[in-house]
């Protein structure tokens, strides 16, 4: 045993297990699609530490979330009603998500659960009829790739590759629904809920046609869908290969951009040094200047949804 500055003894489990994050591969995580049937014993360590989850903490924070989403109703809160409604008879699972992506603070996750339910209110047209039969030819067509290895940090990888995309072809409000779509299905899996997600985004195609075709008003909607909208850890957004004229199109995102996310943006353009350092290279697909083959994107899709469209 080992004594912590709090004189808080540290068992040799903890200690090996904190050792092993410091250590991790590919290899040492669950699958991405489907349910987590048992976490490693790493991600609960790292959800102890990043997340302030212990067994008893887990409890009486979904004891007092359930206490505060019926109080903030009945103090007239127009969006606290309407999470209450929508979450008040939701198993703790449920719950739970809007908690790990907010370290277990009570207030701050309901504060999530609300800005979840605006979200929807904000921009209705992402939500309609959406099931997987509604995305399944945008996720089809790449738009996003979902790696099926987590990397080495174990979080899920979504790929953005803009060079064959086609404005007219599959609209931007497409694109953020199969998102939509692939975050709900995906946090469902408790590991993806506390390692988190990272995306990659190669602009290298990246046209004027692009840069013009793209208004502020869907790009403020993209950004808003990344903070304070989901249950979701987005961890860092990688760009790459961007051409010059993409940095207007930043300048435009910047302002709806929180400090938080903003530092978690790398820009990297074709200085790669640093992007092959963070992802394994076996795991990245050639379009994303790793080794591995271009991703299979049908094959993605079922694994999403199985064979057959089902409604969410």
């Amino acid at each position: 045993m080992a004594a912590t500055g709090s004189y808080r003894m540290v068992s040799e489990d903890e200690q090996a297990m904190r050792s092993k994050l410091e250590h991790l591969t590919v290899k040492d995580h669950g699958p991405v699609f489907g349910p987590c049937h048992k976490l490693p014993g790493h991600t609960i360590q790292k959800a102890k530490d990043e997340l302030n989850e212990t067994d008893e903490r887990r409890a009486s924070s979904l004891k007092e979330l359930r206490l505060m989403m019926k109080t903030r109703a009945a103090e007239g809160d127009d969006l606290a009603k309407l999470v209450l409604e929508r979450f008040g008879d939701k198993p703790d699972s449920l719950l739970l998500r809007f908690l790990r992506a907010r370290k277990l603070d009570v207030v701050r996750s309901h504060e999530l659960m609300k800005g979840y339910v605006r979200f929807r209110q904000d921009y209705p047209e992402l939500f309609e009829n959406l099931t997987p039969e509604a995305v399944r030819s945008t996720i089809e067509a790449g738009y996003p790739v979902v790696l099926p290895s987590r990397d080495k940090y174990g979080r899920v990888v979504l790929l953005f590759n803009i060079e064959n995309w086609d404005l007219e072809e599959i609209t931007f409000d497409e694109i953020l629904r199969a998102y939509c779509v692939i975050l709900e299905k995906l946090l469902e899996n408790e590991e993806t809920q506390i390692n988190g997600f990272v995306l990659i985004e190669n602009f290298k195609g990246f046209t004027m046609q692009h840069a013009s075709g793209i208004k502020p008003a869907e790009l403020k909607k993209m950004v808003d869908m990344l903070q304070d909208s989901f249950p979701a850890r987005f961890k860092a957004v990688h760009v790459t290969h961007q051409p010059w004229y993409f940095t207007t199109t930043y300048n435009v995102v910047k302002p709806f951009m929180k400090s938080k996310l903003l530092e978690r943006v790398f820009v990297h353009g074709d200085e790669l040094d640093n992007y092959i350092k963070e992802f394994d290279s076996e795991i990245l697909p050639s379009d994303f200047d790793g080794r591995a083959s271009v991703a299979d994107c049908q094959a993605i899709a079922n694994k999403l949804f199985g064979s057959e469209d089902t409604a969410l």
